[in-house]
């Protein structure tokens, strides 16, 4: 049996996806917030991943078992407690960026943060627009699938 990829681009709207949500005023305004932050930093337009991913870019990646996928080279989700930002990085130049851009829980692939307003959005931009770039320079990237 072949793999079959399960998140993959969506045609939903990630501003509309945002807005929709079932969270805090406050959760929805960061949320917009992160969507404009991403955008500038990585010069990309949003594009939902699945239910719930907005992600930034697109590369191709190869597991050790062979199997192939394409993934955002960024990107962020929003849940009811906490963002997942999925900031790309090996894990020395992420413990730089992590040290100094604030409150923070470190997940497997990803950065948990409750609220804009325990990070500093500097080092953010930083993180995100650096990510980025070690992505582009490490990884096949592509434009669309």
């Amino acid at each position: 049996m072949t793999y079959q990829q399960k998140t993959l681009p969506t045609k939903v709207d990630p501003k509309e996806h945002i807005e929709a949500l079932d969270v805090s005023k406050t959760k929805k305004e960061d949320g917009l917030k992160l969507l404009k932050i991403f955008t500038e930093e990585t010069g990309e337009e949003p594009v939902m991943w699945g239910p719930s991913i907005i992600g930034y870019g697109i590369y191709e990646y190869t597991t050790t078992s062979g199997i192939e996928g394409v993934w955002p080279m960024t990107g962020f989700s929003i849940q009811k407690a906490r963002f997942s930002l999925y900031l790309k990085f090996d894990k020395k130049i992420s413990q730089q960026f992590l040290d100094r851009i604030g409150k923070y829980k470190a997940g497997v692939s990803c950065v948990y943060v409750n609220k804009l307003a325990d990070i500093d959005e500097e080092v953010l931009r930083e993180f995100i627009r650096e990510g980025y770039q070690y992505m582009q320079s490490h990884f096949k990237t592509i434009d669309r699938i």
